[in-house]
């Protein structure tokens, strides 16, 4: 999106960062970030990973808290199962969990990137401060980069691809677990290999992709790969939140000079905000472009420096782009009301169908080819098959009851009486309904039937039972 504030021309942004001029990548060096907002961010961000880390070997009901098994199409969040026939649920949660990060990019910016993303929280509070443990800051890494192979560069280098693969090792069976569920990564881990292949090749690819990522490719990923960096330009407008430098109060820009007074803007062109950028931008060249991820690194450099230098804080700070060139505070507009709105709508609907959703849910069909059929006691029966899922951890013994007509009866077919219902599993059963030929008042009677487990009803279904033309 364009700027309105003033820019030199030799500074005009016209190029990426991470690539030069011959279309090479460019490494880069950024400083290591300190400061108010970044110590928030890091006790965040160790919460979330202790969350995450741990969320595979966290149960409720018994049931792990976030599994999503694509391969036996089985999700369960928060100790609810899913299933295929729940499936249109999640995708209600995820268009609510899409619109929910529009909304907060339209009105907040790309906070989630900076603060909650776990490609970032991954990078810059476990992979690059390794990287700072072992090799230094900027100047020191560029200077070991340059250096040649000695002792010092060989264990340094060394040690930290080592670490970055057991770390990428060990994100790689986290995830892996989320997939296939704790026990069975468990399994993986202590059985022989020849008896695991796939899995040990599942864990071998994700390995070497998230060693990759936070080794080679890093803020590639970002300014690349991510789709929702690219819908950025789309979702921000003028009115978005976004970390954004003061130009008004900045230019002109003029180094500052000891014992001389100060004619230009409070910005003293120190390029700290550059230095410590993870994404290699200059915030000044202005809000909102592609690479920020909003991760207020640049805030924390720039108000230390204006701290030093006796000059007010928030050179750089969070604004939209009309606050800065207007003077104003920011305002909740039309936009946000509208979005927030409908928001609000998805979340009342799912949660009223995660209430409302069964735990048991039973089809009954009519069998194939079966007509209905004139006992010798003036009855009429028809067969049907049953399949009964059950979405929870807990097994149920069940009978089968005709609710309406009353008058009717279910006898199951090569049972005694009831069938098994597994927990999260599935029961399958034949049986006859018989009705009196006095309660069809039609050749297509509507017939309901209860699932009970001992007296409790736990669920029912509708089918159809056909008769003789009355």
């Amino acid at each position: 999106m364009p700027t309105t504030q003033p820019q030199p021309a030799a500074s005009f942004r016209d190029s990426i960062a991470t690539v030069d001029a011959a279309g090479k990548r460019v490494w880069l060096y950024p400083k290591k970030p300190g400061g108010r907002l970044y110590s928030r961010r890091k006790w965040l961000s160790y919460g979330l990973l202790a969350l995450l880390l741990a969320g595979p070997w966290l149960r409720l009901h018994d049931l792990p808290l976030l599994l999503l098994n694509l391969p036996a199409r089985r999700f369960i969040v928060l100790g609810q199962i899913f299933w295929p026939q729940d499936f249109f649920i999640l995708l209600l949660a995820t268009l609510t969990f899409v619109l929910f990060i529009i909304v907060f990019t339209v009105v907040y910016g790309r906070v989630f990137c900076g603060w909650v993303c776990p490609q970032t929280i991954f990078l810059e509070m476990v992979f690059r401060r390794i990287e700072y443990w072992l090799e230094g800051d900027a100047p020191q890494q560029k200077a070991l980069d340059r250096a040649t192979w000695d002792w010092n560069k060989t264990w340094r280098k060394t040690t930290k691809h080592t670490l970055f693969l057991l770390l990428s090792f060990l994100i790689a069976n986290t995830f892996l677990a989320y997939i296939i569920g704790s026990d069975e990564l468990v399994k993986i881990v202590t059985d022989r290999p020849a008896a695991h292949l796939g899995g040990l090749a599942s864990m071998v690819l994700f390995t070497g992709v998230f060693y990759a990522v936070f080794a080679r490719f890093r803020e590639q990923v970002c300014t690349i790969a991510c789709p929702y960096g690219r819908l950025q330009g789309v979702l921000l407008d003028k009115n978005s939140l976004v970390v954004a430098y003061d130009y008004q109060r900045g230019e002109p820009r003029e180094k500052r000079r000891k014992n001389q007074p100060r004619t230009a803007g409070d910005c003293i062109d120190c390029h700290q905000c550059v230095q410590v950028c993870p994404t290699g931008i200059d915030i000044r060249n202005g809000a909102q472009q592609l690479e920020c991820t909003n991760c207020t690194a640049c805030i924390d450099a720039c108000n230390t420096i204006m701290h030093l230098v006796n000059l007010p804080e928030g050179l750089i700070r969070h604004a939209s782009e009309n606050n800065i060139a207007q003077g104003t505070q920011p305002k909740f507009t039309t936009r946000m009301k509208v979005l927030s709105g409908v928001l609000a709508v998805l979340l009342v609907v799912l949660t009223g169908l995660l209430v409302s959703r069964a735990n048991v849910q039973a089809t009954v069909l009519r069998t194939p080819g079966q007509r209905f059929q004139k006992t010798d006691h003036g009855t009429i029966t028809n067969l049907y098959n049953i399949s009964v899922i059950n979405k929870t951890n807990r097994p149920y013994p069940l009978t089968l009851r005709v609710l309406e007509p009353a008058q009717g009866k279910i006898s199951l077919v090569g049972t005694n009486g009831g069938l098994q219902l597994p927990a999260q599993g599935l029961a399958e059963g034949v049986f006859f309904a018989e009705l009196p030929r006095t309660a069809l008042t039609r050749t297509n009677q509507q017939l309901r039937i209860g699932l009970f487990s001992g007296p409790e009803l736990i669920a029912e279904t509708t089918t159809k039972f056909l008769g003789p033309v009355q």
